[in-house]
């Protein structure tokens, strides 16, 4: 027997079944008219949201939550004209829908033709992130798909006022409102339920915590795409240019620690770390950053000063494989490029990952080849922050999360990722012999 969450988990997702059909059929206009309208009711419902957000931030600081996660969880007006702002982009953008894929005839000149077409129903599981409400929504709609969103306890004020303007949007539109449904409970036995709801239920997509994410991959009977942890690194080579390595990893690391794009992990090739990294761990320490480091580390932090070693810990182990989302970092030195892939491969959570290296000299050339090559990440990158993986930058619009995984889609994934095919044949009475 059904408890009472898992029967009212059920009921939304149905309701939301029954509103995919609705806005799988309509024509782009009416999805782009509804993406404005949603646009317009985040604006024009801003004291609401932000008096909900009020009440999450003033829990989550009484509940001791981490400078990281409060910055995920804060909105502001900014943040909210942000979230309107991208709404009305994906509205911009080409119709991922009706997509002629493949056109051909088979036997007996049969016209096959292969058609994106929506997911049906999309389930959100995520954390403290309000702004995902908006996103995925609006990503969902666009695409043609009804979404139920579970958000994470620590947000439910702001998510469930963000909500209600989305569905007062959809219903001016002409959309029905649970295209766009909300589990507004904070018991965690409703994502569990959510879980189980496969044939109801199209895709999970988790965006939080690793232990959010092994939860959902180890015990959904629903379909999921992997939106990663990030444990990003950035390697300096022995080519590379020191004040440019040091203004990348400064806005890797520091222009916002919460977020799954954020550099946690510093390599610096061991040929030049005792000239390097005094420069870097005096850089880092300035901004604030608790550093992590080895023994090489270590030692540079003593050479460095005493502003250096009040924010210096010995590394340990677990250190190499941890996201800290916070202000700080771990430090190692590596015998290489080939030590840095190892490195990366190894501890890497298969995210984001930089080189900085002199692309002028012929070693360094060769050695962002090696990289780019031979990391295995979704996106990687030569002279650039890691800040940069994110759907925006990427020209996608709006993200519905960053994919680890390999299948299906990968790296940074909006519209296009929540499509699927189907094929339309065309005869004139052929039948099989």
């Amino acid at each position: 027997m059904m408890t009472s969450i898992e029967e009212s988990v059920r009921d939304i997702a149905l309701r939301a079944q029954a509103a995919s059909h609705a806005v799988g059929r309509a024509s782009e206009k009416v999805r782009n008219q509804a993406l404005f309208a949603m646009s317009a009711s985040l604006r024009g419902n801003m004291a609401d949201i932000l008096a909900g957000n009020k009440v999450d931030m003033e829990a989550g600081k009484a509940a001791g939550m981490s400078s990281g996660l409060l910055d995920r969880l804060s909105l502001d007006e900014g943040r909210i004209n942000a979230m309107a702002d991208a709404l009305e982009s994906l509205a911009g953008l080409p119709d991922p829908l009706g997509r002629v894929l493949e056109r051909r005839e088979i036997e007996g000149d049969i016209e096959l033709t292969r058609v994106s077409v929506p997911l049906g129903v999309v389930a959100m599981v995520y954390e403290a992130r309000p702004n995902v409400t908006a996103d995925a929504a609006g990503i969902c709609l666009k695409s043609g798909n009804a979404c139920v969103l579970r958000g994470g306890s620590q947000a439910l004020n702001s998510n469930a006022a963000i909500v209600s303007a989305l569905r007062e949007a959809v219903v001016s539109a002409g959309l029905p409102a649970d295209c766009v449904s909300f589990v507004d409970t904070a018991d965690r036995a409703a994502t569990d339920a959510l879980m189980q709801l496969h044939g109801i239920v199209d895709v999970l997509i988790p965006r939080g915590g690793a232990g959010l994410i092994r939860h959902c991959i180890e015990c959904s009977k629903v379909p999921v795409i992997e939106t990663g942890t990030g444990n990003c690194h950035t390697y300096v080579h022995e080519t590379a240019d020191f004040d440019r390595a040091i203004t990348i990893l400064l806005n890797a690391k520091t222009q916002r620690v919460g977020v799954c794009n954020a550099c946690e992990s510093l390599l610096v090739d061991e040929s030049i770390a005792a000239d390097f990294l005094p420069k870097a761990l005096r850089a880092l320490a300035e901004a604030g950053v608790t550093i992590h480091g080895d023994a090489a580390a270590r030692h540079a932090a003593d050479l460095a000063g005493d502003a250096v070693l009040s924010r210096f810990v010995d590394a340990t182990d677990d250190d190499w494989g941890r996201e800290y989302l916070a202000l700080e970092i771990s430090v190692k030195t590596v015998s290489g490029v080939e030590g840095a892939i190892a490195h990366i491969n190894r501890y890497g959570t298969r995210h984001s990952e930089c080189i900085v290296a002199d692309e002028a000299m012929q070693a360094g050339a060769d050695a962002i080849e090696e990289f780019l090559a031979g990391v295995d990440a979704a996106a990687v990158y030569a002279n650039a922050s890691t800040r940069f993986t994110d759907g925006g930058c990427f020209g996608l619009g709006a993200e519905i999360g960053i994919s680890t995984q390999k299948l299906h889609v990968r790296g940074p994934f909006a519209l296009e990722a929540l499509t699927t095919y189907k094929y339309q044949l065309r005869g004139s009475g052929q039948v099989r012999g």
